[in-house]
């Protein structure tokens, strides 16, 4: 583990500050298990060791991607010489553009902030240019889209990543992992290990976790051979294996490996297979500006009209119109709330 405190202190004896700023869509996970660690590291060692705000772009409420909406404490513009700011990202922060943003990002990094991201908050760095010489990480579903953006970044599929002034993190229940690893590194193994029974955390994830699950825990299964016939096929998307190839890597033979696909996932290794790639080409059209064509060739489809036929099958629709209708239903101008916005 780090176990190193990351967050900027205050330069008199005061709490350690830090500003959370919420991008559009933002993930409302991601954020309240960032702020519950610190906010309970003030409860057990009862002092006021760090402090928190919330702002937005002109100060306006923000809803979160699961349709609650925040109300800021302060306009981003109000916010000048801030010691920490953590970009909170979401579902599309991918798809985020904001010029006045991304200077005034520069111009927090000029002044010696520290910087973090949650989720896809990553990009804004990124796009600021921020990343260049750091390692960063962001959620596993927007890795693709980030590499094609930005290739020479050194972008890691783990929970967190510390380096220097800059963090960033996955998102998720991450979030709450990389600020305990704040609370080691500040306040000792005790008060980390209080503040994480409070929240009922088992252990303290370190940053280099690989964010996926392995297969049999996210799947269910236990059979040894059928997991290592699924990782087999997850890792040979662009150019699949054939049925005799994966049956010979797990040691089957091709009629024992469709019994275990039969009777542990009702399917057929086949048919698993071309899910595995067509959700794989489904995210590329959603996070990428790759051509229908391109994500076909690296989903392991030897022609357009083959996975457009087998996508139409899967999922109903065409890929073009997949690509049409994200394109169409993701902006974020910042909006009056529909309901009443919850303060933070």
């Amino acid at each position: 583990m780090t176990e190193h405190a990351f967050l900027k202190g205050s330069t008199a004896d005061g709490p350690v500050k830090v500003h959370f700023l919420l991008l559009p869509d933002f993930s409302l996970t991601a954020f309240t298990a960032a702020i519950e660690p610190l906010r309970l590291a003030n409860y057990v060692s009862g002092r006021e060791v760090y402090y928190w705000e919330t702002c937005a772009l002109q100060g306006q409420p923000v809803k979160a991607s699961l349709g609650a909406t925040i109300l800021p404490t302060s306009a981003v513009e109000n916010v000048r010489y801030p010691d920490n700011v953590v970009l909170c990202g979401g579902m599309g922060g991918h798809k985020f553009h904001d010029r006045d943003l991304i200077r005034t990002v520069k111009r927090w990094a000029n002044a010696g902030t520290h910087l973090g991201t949650l989720d896809s908050g990553t990009f804004i760095l990124a796009r600021a240019g921020l990343l260049d010489d750091h390692r960063c990480t962001l959620h596993w579903e927007f890795l693709d889209s980030f590499v094609e953006e930005f290739p020479e970044v050194d972008v890691r599929p783990s929970l967190y990543e510390i380096d220097r002034r800059m963090f960033t993190c996955a998102g998720g229940d991450a979030a709450g992992d990389m600020m305990l690893n704040e609370i080691v590194g500040r306040l000792g193994p005790e008060v980390a290990g209080a503040v994480s029974e409070q929240l009922m955390h088992e252990r303290i994830r370190d940053g280099s976790d690989i964010q996926h699950l392995p297969v049999h825990a996210r799947m269910r299964i236990s059979h040894p051979q059928l997991v290592k016939a699924i990782r087999e096929m997850e890792q040979n998307m662009e150019d699949p294996l054939t049925r005799e190839e994966i049956a010979r890597r797990v040691g089957l033979s091709q009629r024992q490996l469709e019994r275990l696909f039969r009777r542990y996932l009702n399917t057929t290794p086949a048919r698993h297979y071309l899910r595995l790639r067509l959700l794989r080409a489904r995210h590329l059209l959603l996070q990428t500006t790759l051509s229908i064509t391109g994500i076909a060739v690296a989903s392991g489809f030897c022609s357009t009209s083959h996975f457009s036929r087998c996508y139409r099958e899967v999922f109903g629709h065409s890929p073009r119109d997949e690509r049409r209708w994200s394109d169409d239903s993701t902006v974020f101008p910042v909006n009056e709330p529909e309901q009443q916005a919850i303060g933070f």
